[in-house]
Formats: C-alpha cells, sequence, structure tokens
C-alpha cells in the first residue's frame, strides 16, 4: 500500500503534525487523486480537538479537496488521468436506502463514509482526509471540477459552497426573493455571493460593522447590523427566508421575527450552546425553522457548474501546510476573509 505525506491530530490536545498514512491501491472502479488544494472547515478544528466527543486518533482532517486525477482503476469510466476533480464531505454511502437512491446520500439511511474520522465500508478501515499529498475514492463520489474554477479558490466549495447552496435550492429561491444571511464568514460569503446569482435581494445581518464593504462586494444590497436593538422592529416581517450560519450563541427569536408569514430560517451553523427557542415567534406568523446538510452528490456537481457558470469562487487565503495550527487559532478569532487553503505542496516539499 502506497505510502503518503499528511498532518495530523494525534490527540485531543497537541498540535496538528506530520504524519504517514497509507493509501489503498485503485481498485476497478477507484480514482487515484493528487491533492494540490485542501480548504479548512471549522469543522475540521471540532473534530481535530474532539469538540464533538466522536474523535478516532490519528486524525487527518479535510474534505475540502481540489486536485489532479493521477490513477484511474480498470473499470472508471467518468474520469481520466489529468482531470480536474474534488472531494468533498464523504466518500461512500450504502447506495441502496431510499436517501441515496433520490442522489440524497448525506442522508444516507445506513452507512455513510465521512472524508475524515470515519471507516470505510468495511466498517473497520479508517478515512483520512485531505490534509495528505494523495487520496483514493470511488469514482462514484468524485466530481469535476469545471476548467474556469481556480482549483485553490474551488476547494472550499466542497462543504462551504454546497453547504449554502443545498438550502436555497431546496426552498426554491429565486429572483426578486428577500434573503437574510445571518454571519458573514466561510459560509455566509459564500451564501451571499450564491444567493445574490440566483437573483434574490440580499441582506447580511452581521454585528462587525467592519464586514459591511465586503458583504456589499459579494452581492449583498443591504447590510443590517444587529447590535442596534431597533433593527429587529424595523425590519420585523421583512424576509422570504433566512441562512442562519452564526456559530455563536444569537437570541433566535429576535431572528425569527424578522421573517414573512409561513417562512423559514434555516440552521447551518452550530453554536456551542443549545438555542433557547420560545413558541410565539413560531406560532405568530406559522414561520419555520429547519436544518440543513451538505448535499448529495448530484446536487454538488450542480453547485460546481452553477459557480462555473456564474464565476464565483471562495474568497480565500492560502497557506502552507506548517501554518496550519496557526490558521486553526484565527479561524476561531475568525480571523480570515473567507476560507483558508492549504497548498498542499507544501506537504508535498517539506
Amino acid at each position: 500500500m502506497p505510502t503518503t505525506h499528511a498532518y495530523a491530530a494525534m490527540n485531543a490536545k497537541d498540535p496538528l503534525k506530520p504524519f504517514q498514512i497509507e493509501r489503498r491501491e485503485p481498485g476497478v472502479h477507484d480514482v487515484e487523486i493528487d491533492i494540490h488544494f485542501c480548504g479548512v472547515c471549522h469543522s475540521d478544528i471540532h473534530q481535530a480537538r474532539n469538540e464533538w466527543g466522536q474523535s478516532t486518533f490519528p486524525l487527518v482532517p479535510g474534505h475540502e479537496i481540489a486536485g489532479k486525477v493521477s490513477r484511474v482503476g480498470s473499470g472508471v469510466t467518468k474520469f481520466k488521468v489529468g482531470d480536474s476533480v474534488g472531494v468533498g464531505c464523504f466518500v461512500d454511502s450504502c447506495r441502496h436506502c431510499d436517501m441515496c437512491q433520490e442522489n440524497l446520500q448525506q442522508y444516507c439511511s445506513n452507512q455513510i463514509s465521512f472524508t475524515y474520522n470515519s471507516t470505510e465500508k468495511d466498517g473497520k478501515t479508517p478515512t483520512f482526509g485531505g490534509y495528505s499529498t494523495k487520496i483514493v475514492v470511488d469514482e462514484n463520489y468524485v466530481l469535476h471540477i469545471p476548467a474556469s474554477l481556480p482549483l485553490d479558490k474551488a476547494a472550499p466549495l466542497l462543504c462551504a459552497g454546497i453547504t449554502t447552496y443545498s438550502p436555497l435550492r431546496h426552498w426554491k429561491i429565486k429572483k426578486g426573493d428577500k434573503v437574510a444571511v445571518v454571519g458573514l464568514g466561510g459560509l455566509g460569503h459564500m451564501a451571499v455571493k450564491l444567493a445574490a446569482a440566483m437573483g434574490a435581494e440580499v441582506s447580511v445581518l452581521s454585528t462587525s460593522e467592519n464586514k459591511k464593504a465586503d458583504a456589499l462586494r459579494l452581492g449583498a444590497s443591504h447590510f443590517i447590523n444587529t447590535k442596534d436593538p431597533k433593527v429587529f422592529k424595523q425590519y420585523a416581517n421583512h424576509f422570504d427566508f433566512m441562512i442562519n450560519t452564526a456559530s455563536g450563541n444569537i437570541q433566535i427569536d429576535h431572528y425569527l421575527n424578522l421573517l414573512k408569514y409561513d417562512s423559514t430560517m434555516v440552521v447551518l451553523g452550530v453554536p456551542e450552546e443549545p438555542y433557547q427557542l420560545g413558541a410565539f415567534p413560531l406560532i405568530g406568523n406559522r414561520r419555520h425553522i429547519a436544518g440543513s446538510h451538505i448535499g448529495g452528490i448530484k446536487e454538488t456537481q450542480e453547485m460546481l457548474d452553477f459557480c462555473a457558470t456564474h464565476n464565483i469562487a471562495c474568497d480565500i487565503e492560502l497557506i502552507p501546510i506548517n501554518k496550519i495550527n496557526e490558521a486553526y487559532e484565527r479561524t476561531i478569532k475568525g480571523d480570515v476573509r473567507y476560507r483558508f487553503v492549504i497548498d498542499m505542496s507544501s506537504l508535498k516539499n517539506s
């Protein structure tokens, strides 16, 4: 089995460090990928530090993977050597349940193999993620990255992009809809770009006044500073749809009151403490609160093609692998505009 250079968390407390992993030889339907870039998601930090309580070590994070095909199995029909490809948050699923049959593999009822901190379908072999130089994935779980998308800026689309695209499509956002985006970080900045490209009138709701210029540059029509309590009266019953990307604790009742009758807030951010939610903001105008995961393979490919058509990519800060621990600390502080991406050539050369 080929040895691959990687960076890993050996436990929940120590910094990530160089590590060697073994990748399988490509099987009949496998694609081997030389990883060029890997995005840094906040969930990488949660899992590397076992903040969700389900981490298995050693752990190689990374599920925003972009690179080039280096080898293909004898039965592969969807890819060829040299293709620009991506791998997102999962690398397999049961393929047989109702969810998988509906191209909703992210909600697989039986077994989903996440890109890292998970197992292959045998339930035993650990999966290791994109903080590495190579990965081998079944062709059915690999995405084509259109040629017009730069690989480094496309990498975070495999998580931040699809996580925001999927609810916008599911709730059928259309031209003229008034869409509110709560928080302007890795997810929020993609929600703004995508909703604006769909023709929505986008408002960013943020407590950081210094992000106003960015919000407007990214495609928002309005910036609303929610530190001012008056805005919750001014914009009551105003929005058709709301994407909540906030990872901090917010007074969710106040935000729900900004929605029109029969409208929905979709929660994407994961705060440390559970929301305190009263019944009246829901009952009063038959409002809805919902959640959304990533997307299935079909929808993720659709998202990549949409981004290529509309010239959308992530705003990134490119870093070498030896800056990953510093990047984690900066991510926690919100000190990135708006996604760190690791240049994996720095690992090959280290």
